[in-house]
């Protein structure tokens, strides 16, 4: 393993190159402006791939953005893992809030701030320098690899379900290592071990036909923006709680094991508070913070706007009003259902006078959390403790990767999260970074994995996959 270490430190510079690269390209899914930098993107990472030794790179046509695939497979019965990962990122917005612009990878202290290096296109890189480095040095691998890379996980992979069930065969492997995901601490190596669901809404309250002048019509019509402040309120009661009916119908309680063995994580309310510069926390009671965001049900407004909110005064009675909420789930909770029942609870708190109409906020995805026992998960720990010296922490994710839930229903498979981002590298917020010091912390670990797991190719045929 010392000569593939040694390529991945000569080729440092190169990869870090291939990096900036990566993220100048401003693959924003969710506007449709920006498809053709999606796509973009999709082709360089195909390129990249093509670059790293391997031969059969395809880029597929979906009805959103493509999906990107390669394999190396020359070793019958060797293990046989599926890389997953993706290429799109969120808006960079609030544009104001970068100290740097969001497509111009820039290095500070250490970091490299870009929206989307951390989700996921360093952590999807890391990968791929391995499989470059051991196909340069041995022309070959020491376990069967496929890869597949998406353009939609930002927008809830609308179309990645198809494509898998469409490709299954292609795709068969033992498990898959997924490169989304992240770590929890900076200090700690860590192994994220379950996912939260998702789903997701937007809404529009309606008026008056049009906007009108508030001095001749205020007072006598309902303002669509007093009436959709009343109906989110109506979502929560005042400690916290969801207040919709029903929403807590399929949540069972957090065991005791679960409960101990987060309680003696390393972790203080105090230090969480200083990190994310909050005065104080808040949620639903009887659990601490670390129950909350990885093992509660959780109902998040999103965004909230309507009427006029540009510079000075303008008297208006605005004709209607929006709001985009999103509910991270847990096990037993299904996400049509939730969302179901949210827009039952919101017509049942509509006045009469105006009208209530409801979009779907894109595929929901359930929850989940791989056996505690697997071999992938074993492998992880192995790795890990090589290039750390400790043994890292199992943890929760407060976030969801909704594929996972498709890769168990259509393949058969469980996923392993092994990605060398953190949760606090501002993702999905203004000045996302990421820790150069991961980026070749990472490729020593996918190299240890790799090693690892063709050592354990009897526990990964006893264990089927």
């Amino acid at each position: 393993m010392d000569d593939v270490l040694t390529y991945l430190h000569e080729h440092y510079e190169r990869h870090l190159e291939d990096l900036r690269a990566f993220v100048g390209i401003p693959s924003v899914s969710t506007e449709e402006q920006r498809a053709p930098d999606v796509r973009r993107a999709a082709e360089w990472v195909a390129a990249r791939l093509g670059s790293a030794g391997l031969t059969d790179v395809l880029v597929h046509e979906t009805p959103g953005h493509p999906v990107v695939t390669a394999s190396w497979t020359n070793l019958p019965g060797a293990p046989t893992i599926l890389i997953y990962g993706h290429y799109d990122v969120q808006p960079p917005d609030p544009l104001d809030r970068w100290d740097s612009p969001p497509f111009e990878a820039t290095e500070r202290d250490g970091k490299l701030f870009a929206r989307g290096v951390s989700d996921d296109k360093a952590p999807m890189l890391i990968p791929i320098r391995v499989i470059e480095a051991f196909l340069k040095v041995h022309g070959a691998l020491p376990v069967n690899v496929k890869l597949l890379f998406e353009g939609e996980e930002e927008i809830g992979s609308p179309h990645l379900g198809a494509f898998v069930r469409g490709h299954a065969a292609q795709l068969q492997a033992d498990f898959v290592l997924s490169a989304d995901g992240g770590m929890w601490r900076a200090d700690v190596p860590t192994l994220t071990v379950s996912a939260r669901g998702l789903t997701a809404l937007e809404f529009t309250v309606r008026g008056p036909g049009r906007d009108l002048h508030s001095g001749r019509h205020g007072g006598g019509l309902h303002n669509p923006l007093h009436v959709i402040a009343r109906m989110v309120a109506s979502l929560h009661d005042p400690e916290g709680r969801v207040s919709v009916d029903g929403f807590y119908n399929d949540v069972s309680p957090l065991s005791p094991d679960i409960r101990a063995d987060t309680a003696a994580l390393p972790f203080s309310d105090e230090t969480y508070l200083r990190e994310v510069d909050a005065p104080g926390t808040f949620g639903e009671p009887g659990y601490s913070t670390l129950e909350r965001q990885w093992y509660r049900p959780t109902l998040e407004l999103n965004g909230l706007w309507g009427g006029y909110t540009g510079q000075g005064v303008k008297t208006v009675l605005p004709s209607e009003a929006h709001a985009k909420i999103t509910c991270r789930l847990v096990p037993g909770q299904d996400p049509d259902r939730v969302r179901e029942r949210i827009q039952d609870h919101l017509r049942l708190h509509a006045p009469p006078g105006v009208t209530v109409t409801f979009k779907g906020g894109g595929h929901g995805a359930p929850a989940y959390r791989i056996p505690p026992e697997h071999v992938g998960l074993r492998v992880a720990r192995e790795a890990l403790r090589s290039v750390y010296g400790q043994e890292p922490l199992m943890v929760g994710m407060g976030g969801s990767i909704p594929i996972c839930d498709t890769f168990r229903e259509a393949l058969g498979m469980d996923t392993v999260f092994f990605s060398f981002a953190v949760g606090d590298e501002n993702i999905h917020a203004p000045n996302e970074f990421f820790r150069l010091t991961r980026f070749q912390e990472g490729a020593q670990a996918w190299s240890a994995y790799f090693g690892a797991l063709a050592r354990s190719r009897d526990s990964v045929a006893t264990a089927g996959g």
